[in-house]
């Protein structure tokens, strides 16, 4: 297995669930702080890490990828022990059924989402999807003690460690995006090789699963010259419209949209060309759906670049990418930094 896998499954074995991420900030900072010259923590959780670029005065980059992962929070616990809940994030209903769970309760409680099984359904329900509110958690214990352990706020992280498949992929639970937090570490690892005059702040980010919370304060907070986005897009799947999907393996995805800056992704597509980095191009006619909207309207405004890493079955627990396209992404943004036109 190649280092980025090695420190891809590490980074998805994190519980991070959005509006909680204070459970893996530090983990995370351990990460960048062997690369960059600061590592600090906001007062969201934001991790802050800060390479000083090599001018005087130098400018300033900010790349973002988020590392919290959807999850479940507790809406009530029963007197029979289950518990109820809702989600925390874009969860769907349909692939959660006897999922197995960790509750962070007063300490962390192993769990599986219970649903009535197919004998006991009626037939005139058997084609019917369960909606979540007709499923419950089951931690094995009886109401009293159920609420000695849990409350009602109490967050709910999936169960399922990252493992590797063939032909460098990776599958399990928050490669959305702990894949871009993956990437920030490679761009850093490449920038050592590189002379770069801007500082660069690489910040991952928090609940951008609930609306792009922290790159707001970090895109304010950090006032840049240049905005890179690290996020993941939809890989090819079966029956999935080919126009909206891209191949695993093919390298990253540079999207090209109204949001984002034509100089700089005509930039960094001709650098892609240059240095032979594998890249697809990703139309995106309106709203990202990522931190690139953010970006583009904080203060004056920030110049910004998406670049997304293709991943199949996505706000699932086995979403899958190849470590080809995280490494593609992080050398393909150091390079542009390191090279870009600064005119």
């Amino acid at each position: 297995m190649n280092e980025c896998s090695e420190l891809l499954k590490k980074l998805c074995n994190l519980r991070a669930v959005t509006g909680r991420e204070n459970m893996a900030a530090e983990k995370i900072a351990e990460v960048l702080r062997n690369y960059c010259d600061e590592v600090t923590i906001d007062p969201f959780f934001n991790v802050i890490g800060l390479k000083k670029g090599q001018s005087e005065p130098p400018g300033n980059v900010l790349v973002t990828a988020h590392y919290d992962e959807i999850g479940l929070i507790v809406t009530g616990i029963e007197d029979s022990g289950f518990l109820r809940f809702a989600a925390a994030g874009g969860v769907d209903p349909k692939a959660i059924g006897a999922m197995e769970v960790i509750v962070h309760g007063k300490k962390d409680l192993f769990g599986v989402i219970g649903a009535k099984p197919p004998h006991l359904i009626s037939p005139e329900d058997k084609d019917k999807g369960i909606k979540m509110e007709e499923m419950r958690i089951d931690i094995g214990y009886d109401g009293e003690k159920a609420k000695e352990l849990v409350s009602v706020g109490d967050m709910v992280s999936f169960v399922n460690p990252a493992r590797e498949l063939m032909n460098n992929r990776l599958a399990g639970k928050s490669m959305d995006n702990r894949s871009g937090v993956a990437a920030l570490v490679e761009l850093l690892k490449e920038l050592k090789k590189l002379h770069h005059d801007d500082n660069v702040y690489v910040v991952a980010t928090v609940q951008e699963e609930l609306g792009l919370i922290g790159a707001i304060c970090a895109s304010y907070n950090i006032k840049a010259d240049l905005g890179i986005v690290f996020d993941v897009c939809h890989g090819d799947m079966p029956d999935a419209p080919g126009d909206e999907t891209f191949p695993l393996g093919k390298g990253v995805a540079v999207a090209v949209g109204p949001v984002l800056s034509k100089k700089h992704t005509r930039g960094i597509i001709k650098m892609a060309k240059d240095e032979n980095i594998p890249y697809q191009v990703d139309p995106e006619p309106g709203d990202t759906g990522t931190e690139a909207a953010a970006h583009a309207i904080a203060r004056e405004g920030i110049p910004t670049i998406l670049l997304s890493i293709p991943a199949k079955y996505m706000h699932t627990t086995v979403e899958m990418v190849s470590t080809d396209d995280v490494t593609a992404a992080g050398r393909l943004a150091a390079r542009y930094i390191a090279g870009r036109d600064k005119a």
